[in-house]
């Protein structure tokens, strides 16, 4: 390279720059992986899985792979496990159901297939203190859930992430599988780095993450969560764990990832050409939720500070990445012209050479972690650094179609305005017909174990220390006009309710219904 620099050095100096600076930042963030540790186990927890956590599913085409993910998840023990369907599959998800654990298992029915209202349906009828919301097809090892509720023992914790694996669909895994666990290994390895460098994380995956059950019943929280708009007029359903991670930065709460085997659960991949279409799907609300993040809410900047970069850094990833190509490109064009007017000496073959070489190490260092776990997809590093240049222009795509929100890759999910146009026409009859207090789509307050919970905090304290014992742990405050404040006591100061466990004697089931939903 120092001979091919020897015709004019200047030119090389900036994507010298470039390469220098990149790799000195995924360095950094090894280091920072390598020496984050997991939240460890507590001697007494505060909270167990069989009286504190709902596990809550909303999906609408769960075959087969759901019970054996549904039989992981019970191995923890939670106290109830919601399925939130539309109503066509309500048969065959309670067959499904009814083979793994009817008595643990419940299936809720939503008229419309929207994830974000079937997800607000769950909340709604949770009753609880923590919520874990995971995909059908997410097999848990047997510890993730007493290695997510340790993160709650920090009472300023909002939402808990974990680690991820690729689960092949079938016998071995095909290219495309590959490609997504190459990247959930980098992503591994980002989450990490971010918890320990400044405790703060871009998005808690959506395929199992763990929430504080008092944040997500908020009304505001329900109300912004199931009417989010990008540019105030393209309704959102897919984004849901962006919007989850915005809101804890937000309104002040914690988040943690435990990245460790302990709580490392699998998830299938699209094994066909359809990979590309989830990914077109996340990388849009990658855009949409970080540009709100950066520009709009703002947050993050003061909050999480190496998260922000990390955010502006992806911004021009695609910019600094489709400069290779192009800069070689150039080498080569210059290569064919003659020394004497103005060309470059090396011959073209050896500028590609050294270019395929030098990628091809970076890229298989890059997936070290990856390839000592399984070393036989080393001969898929060149379909990984195609994807890399595929993806890079698809970035840019997708910047220019953020307007594109539908699902992309399940059939059936129609559109999120009629959905939501119909739960507040549903919420509205039932105001003019008496309230949320009457009729069969109302909130049944007896058997709410919430409802009890006072509001008057004149009389309550809370110690310095926000690890407050179970007795008198954080919940959320009225103000003046009455909306809830549910931000964690560090930020709103120590006038607070306590958190207590519902009564023997209301510990019915909730009913709280999603407007039209039954």
């Amino acid at each position: 390279m120092l001979y091919l620099t020897s015709d004019d050095f200047p030119v090389f100096v900036p994507f010298g720059v470039i390469g220098f600076y990149r790799y000195l930042w995924y360095c950094i963030r090894l280091i920072a992986a390598w020496t984050y540790r997991p939240v460890p186990l507590p001697e007494n927890p505060t909270y167990v899985a069989s009286e504190d956590v709902t596990i809550i599913v909303p999906t609408i085409d769960a075959g087969e792979e759901f019970k054996e993910a549904a039989h992981s998840w019970l191995v923890g023990k939670p106290k109830e496990i919601l399925i939130i369907t539309e109503e066509k599959m309500l048969g065959p998800l309670q067959d499904l159901a009814n083979q793994v654990d009817p008595e643990r298992i419940r299936v809720l029915t939503v008229p419309f297939a929207n994830k974000r209202l079937q997800m607000s349906h769950g909340i709604k009828n949770t009753t609880t203190d923590i919520i874990v919301f995971a995909d059908d097809d997410a097999i848990w090892p047997p510890t993730l859930l007493p290695y997510t509720l340790a993160c709650f023992e920090d009472q300023k914790v909002g939402g808990v992430g974990t680690s991820q694996r690729v689960q092949p669909v079938g016998d071995r895994m095909t290219v495309w599988e590959v490609l997504a666990a190459f990247r959930l290994t980098i992503r591994n390895i980002e989450i990490s780095c971010s918890t320990h460098i400044d405790g703060g994380i871009p998005c808690l995956s959506g395929r199992t993450a763990a929430y504080r059950t008092v944040i997500l019943k908020d009304p505001e929280f329900l109300h912004g969560f199931t009417h989010d708009y990008w540019l105030g007029k393209y309704q959102l359903n897919s984004g849901d764990d962006k919007f989850l991670t915005r809101w804890m930065v937000s309104h002040g709460w914690n988040t943690y990832v435990q990245c460790c085997p302990e709580a490392e659960l699998l998830s299938t991949m699209k094994p066909n050409w359809r990979f590309l279409k989830q990914v077109l799907r996340w990388t849009r609300n990658t855009w949409r939720s970080d540009m709100r993040s950066l520009f709009m809410e703002r947050h993050v900047w003061t909050s999480h500070p190496y998260v922000a970069f990390s955010m502006v850094d992806k911004l021009f990833n695609p910019l600094t990445l489709l400069a290779g190509p192009v800069f070689v490109s150039v080498l080569i064009y210059k290569s064919t012209i003659p020394t004497d007017q103005g060309g470059y000496h090396l011959p073209w073959w050896n500028i590609i050479a050294s270019y395929v070489v030098w990628l091809t190490a970076t890229r298989t260092l890059k997936l070290f972690p990856h390839l000592w776990h399984r070393p036989q997809d080393i001969i898929h590093v060149p379909a990984f650094i195609l994807f890399g240049y595929y993806f890079a222009i698809m970035k840019v795509y997708a910047l220019f179609t953020l307007h594109e929100t539908g699902w992309g890759t399940r059939a059936g999910i129609g559109d999120a305005s009629a959905a939501t146009a119909a739960l507040d026409r549903q919420n509205q009859n039932e105001k003019e017909a008496g309230g949320l207090g009457s009729g069969n789509g109302g909130l049944q307050a007896s058997n709410n174990p919430y409802a009890n919970r006072t509001h008057n905090h004149s009389d309550l304290s809370l110690d310095d220390d926000p690890r407050t014992p179970n007795t008198a742990t954080p919940i959320y405050n009225a103000n003046n006009n009455g909306a809830y404040d549910q931000r964690p006591a560090h930020v709103r100061g120590n006038s607070v309710t306590t958190r207590r466990r519902p009564a023997e004697d209301d510990t019915g089931s909730l009913e709280m219904q999603v407007g039209f939903a039954r």
